[in-house]
Order: C-alpha cells, then sequence, then structure tokens
C-alpha cells in the first residue's frame, strides 16, 4: 500500500452522522420554485477586450430576490465551428468577485464558454437586495443564522443556480456540457447547485466549504468563525443555528449529485479542512474523483492540479470517444 493510499483510508469511510431535517427536500423545492418564479431580466453589454479571439460581455440578472447578479460572459472567438461551445460556468471564492476575462483564458483556449458571477455582498459589484430579521458577527457566514428562509447562502445558492439559467438562454452553449467549477466557497457552491438542479455534466470542486458545518463551527475554521463568535455571544441559540446551518451543508445534499465530479482537497487546510469535505464526497453516488494533497493547505494543489482538470474536462467534453 503506498502513502497516499495509508493516509487516506480513514477518509472514506467517513461519514457523520447527518443532520438534515424532515422538510429539507421541501424547503429546496419550495426555495427552487421561488427562485425561477422570478424573470431573469437578462442584461449584456459588450466588454472593452483587447484581444479579438474572444467575446466578451458584462451581465447582469435578477438573483433570488431580485438583487442584480454581476458577471461575466466570454465565447470562443476563433474557432470556425458550427457547433455550440460547452459552458464553465465558475464560482468565486469568499470575499471575492467574478474576476476578469484574463483569468479564464485557458478554457476560451480550449473553446470552452465561461460564465462567472459575484456572490452577493462579497467583494464584486453585486449588493443584496435581501432583508434581516437579527444582527450577525464578522462575517456573511453568520447573516440570517437563526431562519433558514432568511440565512444569506439560501439567496446566493439560488443566484448560483440561476447563472445555469444565463448560460442556457445563450445560442452559443451546448445545454448538454455544462460545467460546474469553483474553490473553497466556490467548491461548496459547484456542490449544491449539482444537488440542487440536474443540469450541469461536469462539476470541478476544489478545496470545498460548507461540508459538515456543525464541525466547521466547532472547530472556528474559515468564514464559519464567525458563527462560532456569535454563539460565543448566544449560547441560547446554538440549537436553532445549527438547525438553519444543517439546510445549507453539502452532506446533507450529496446524495443528489449526478454528475461526474472531479474533487481535490489539501490535508493541511485549516480554513476548509480535507477530512470535512470527505462526508459530502463519500456520499455522492455518482462517478466521482479525488485528488488528495498531504501536504498542501487551503491553495490545495494549485498549478499541478489545474492542469488534471484541464485534461479531465479536455477528456470528457472535448475529445469523442469511440
Amino acid at each position: 500500500m503506498g502513502y497516499i493510499d495509508d493516509i487516506s483510508r480513514d477518509l472514506y469511510t467517513y461519514l457523520p452522522e447527518l443532520t438534515k431535517r424532515e422538510d429539507f427536500d421541501e424547503f429546496w423545492e419550495n426555495t427552487i420554485s421561488k427562485a425561477k418564479s422570478i424573470p431573469m431580466n437578462i442584461k449584456k453589454e459588450v466588454y472593452d477586450y483587447p484581444s479579438p479571439y474572444v467575446k466578451a460581455y458584462s451581465i447582469t440578472y435578477n438573483g433570488f430576490d431580485e438583487t442584480r447578479i454581476h458577471g461575466l460572459y466570454l465565447v470562443p472567438n476563433f474557432l470556425s465551428k458550427k457547433e455550440k461551445y460547452p459552458c464553465l460556468i465558475h464560482y468565486h471564492g469568499f470575499s471575492g468577485n467574478c474576476g476578469k476575462p484574463a483569468d479564464f483564458m485557458q478554457w476560451i483556449m480550449m473553446g470552452i464558454a465561461v460564465v462567472s458571477v459575484d456572490c452577493r455582498d462579497q467583494s464584486g459589484q453585486t449588493g443584496n437586495s435581501a432583508e434581516y430579521t437579527n444582527g450577525y458577527t464578522t462575517n456573511l457566514n453568520c447573516k440570517g443564522i437563526l431562519n433558514k428562509e432568511e440565512y444569506y447562502y439560501r439567496a446566493v445558492y439560488m443566484d448560483c443556480l440561476k447563472a445555469i439559467d444565463f448560460a442556457c438562454e445563450q445560442k452559443e452553449v451546448d445545454q448538454s456540457k455544462i460545467i460546474i467549477e469553483g474553490g473553497s466557497q466556490g467548491g461548496a457552491l459547484t456542490m449544491a447547485v449539482c444537488a440542487l438542479d440536474s443540469r450541469p455534466y461536469l462539476a470541478l470542486a476544489d478545496v470545498p466549504s460548507n461540508s459538515n458545518i456543525q464541525k466547521r463551527v466547532e472547530g472556528a475554521f474559515g468564514s464559519f468563525s464567525s458563527v462560532t463568535d456569535y454563539l460565543k455571544h448566544y449560547p441560547d441559540k446554538i440549537e436553532k443555528a445549527f438547525e438553519t446551518l444543517s439546510y445549507f451543508d453539502t452532506m446533507n445534499m450529496a446524495d443528489k449529485i449526478t454528475c461526474k465530479v472531479l474533487a481535490s482537497v489539501g490535508l493541511k487546510d485549516n480554513i476548509c479542512p480535507g477530512k470535512l469535505y470527505f462526508a459530502t464526497y463519500n456520499r455522492i453516488k455518482g462517478e466521482k474523483y479525488i485528488k488528495i494533497y498531504p501536504f498542501n493547505g487551503h491553495e490545495g494543489g494549485g498549478e499541478y492540479h489545474n492542469e488534471i482538470k484541464l485534461k479531465f474536462v479536455g477528456d470528457e467534453v472535448l475529445i469523442k470517444k469511440e
């Protein structure tokens, strides 16, 4: 047995008890129905970009509560082909934003269109129209913590799901080849969207957050330390807070993921501990692969893993197999 096999043996059997409530599925069915009832009202503006090899657009659309979600839409402009393009939808890490066109040129050069969107209330152009009845501490992971209908990630999960709606409305996009990708918070959003929507074909999730959230709070790991801090001030709210968080824990929805998954974790990660992601990964029933980086932290596999992702996507959506 090799080193990786030896140190990962316990990871593949890590199945902590689910925290899923009885109305979990009903809650998400109602949430998705509400999201779909809100017209997209898509706006696209040509992005002034110096390369002739990509068509770039700034985009906005209505999110969960008609918050205008800002992002980018990029289309290859150097291929003479009649077929539509696969489309990669990118979700960014915590406190980030949708980025710039240059961030996605590797996908464009593979002949893949890209949609990248802001998470509301973070460092992009997207604000937040949601209303909250309670205060919060430190950061957004604590916002709405006492009410699952108000919790911050309810709207974010739906904003991200509606990014698929945007992609599927674009004439250049092959709706059968939707790729969802992100790291950290973006990895969590990748898992959540692929659990809540059957349209994705591939999922690429790196050092994912939002898995076994209760353990994240107990250990004050990463952005969920805000919840830890909140519960220091309000110990009488512990049960209610954990109840709310259970609806957004990807381990509670992982059994609904049907697309192919390529994931990665770093075992020295003290922000999104790699072991905690296995609470989600081990419950995915479909075809799945994971790369474990024993000596890497929250940076994950970095450039090395990026090459693995490129090959994985190329093999799955670009190369026609006999």
